[in-house]
């Protein structure tokens, strides 16, 4: 069985910038299961703790996720940091 931080980290394991929304839309199609802005917020915040560094084989220090204003809109869009 998986876990929010798990399909949050399958999405973001390509590199490339994801908002809440989008992050949101692709887990409920492949998933069924809608999660809120907040708790996908948590999701990506967990990504930093050591344990789920280790799971994911993230970085050990150093910044994992990266943040960056939507350009045009209001929110930001996250990326992980991969090395």
């Amino acid at each position: 069985m998986s876990s929010l931080n798990d399909y949050v980290y399958r999405c973001m394991k390509n590199g490339h910038y994801w908002t809440f929304w989008e992050l949101q839309d692709v887990i409920k199609q492949n998933t069924g299961k809608f999660y809120g802005e907040p708790t996908i917020s948590a999701s990506i915040r967990a990504l930093r703790w050591e344990q789920n560094r280790t799971k994911y084989g993230l970085p050990t220090e150093g910044e994992v996720v990266e943040r960056k204003r939507c350009q045009g809109r209001k929110g930001y869009q996250y990326r992980l940091v991969l090395s």
